[in-house]
C-alpha cells in the first residue's frame, strides 16, 4: 500500500493513479482509499484538508496521485433571478458550483423547498460536485467560526454555521 504526507491544488507531472471521491470523501486528514487501479492508498496528511478537483496527493516514492471529483446526486438550480436565488443559497453557507446558467447544491430538502418558494426551478442530477471554495482562501465553506471577543476581559463567544 502506498502511502501519501503531502497535497498540492496541482499537479506538476502525470499521476500514477487516480483517486475519484464526492465532496464530502474529498475532506479528510488520514484514511486509506481504494484508488481508480483498484489498489489501496493510505493519506496522511497533517491537517485535515479539503481536496479539490484537479490537485494531487504525493506519495512517499514522490509520484502523484490525481484527485477527481466522483459523479454525485445534487440538485440543479436555475431561474429568472439567478443572482437572488445565489444570495439565499449564500447566506445558509451552503456549498454551490457556480455556473453560466444554474446552481449546483447537494440535496437538501428546506434548501430546495425554500428555492422553490422564489421561483427556482429545481432538477436532481448526478454530476462531479466542485463548489466554489470560501471567501478566506479556505477549500469549505461550512463549519467556519465567527469569533469574537468582548469587553476588557476578553470574553468572547462563537457562532459557527
Amino acid at each position: 500500500m502506498q502511502t501519501t504526507h503531502d497535497y498540492h491544488p496541482h499537479g506538476h507531472k502525470v499521476p500514477g493513479d487516480r483517486l475519484i471521491l464526492t465532496y464530502e470523501d474529498r475532506f479528510l486528514r488520514r484514511k486509506v482509499l481504494v484508488l481508480a487501479s483498484g489498489g489501496t492508498v493510505l493519506v496522511d496528511l497533517a491537517q485535515t484538508t479539503s481536496l479539490d478537483h484537479g490537485g494531487v496527493l504525493i506519495t512517499t516514492e514522490g509520484q502523484e496521485i490525481a484527485v477527481e471529483a466522483a459523479p454525485e446526486p445534487l440538485l440543479s438550480v436555475s431561474g429568472e433571478d439567478m443572482t437572488r436565488l445565489a444570495w439565499h443559497i449564500g447566506n445558509r453557507h451552503t456549498p454551490c458550483q457556480i455556473e453560466p446558467n444554474r446552481l449546483l447544491i447537494q440535496p437538501d430538502h428546506v434548501i430546495a423547498d425554500m428555492l422553490v418558494r422564489l421561483g427556482a426551478r429545481i432538477e436532481e442530477v448526478e454530476e462531479p460536485f466542485t463548489p466554489e471554495g470560501g471567501a478566506y482562501g479556505h477549500g469549505r465553506t461550512h463549519g467556519h467560526d465567527h469569533s469574537h471577543s468582548h469587553g476588557p476581559d476578553g470574553h468572547a463567544h462563537s457562532h459557527d454555521h
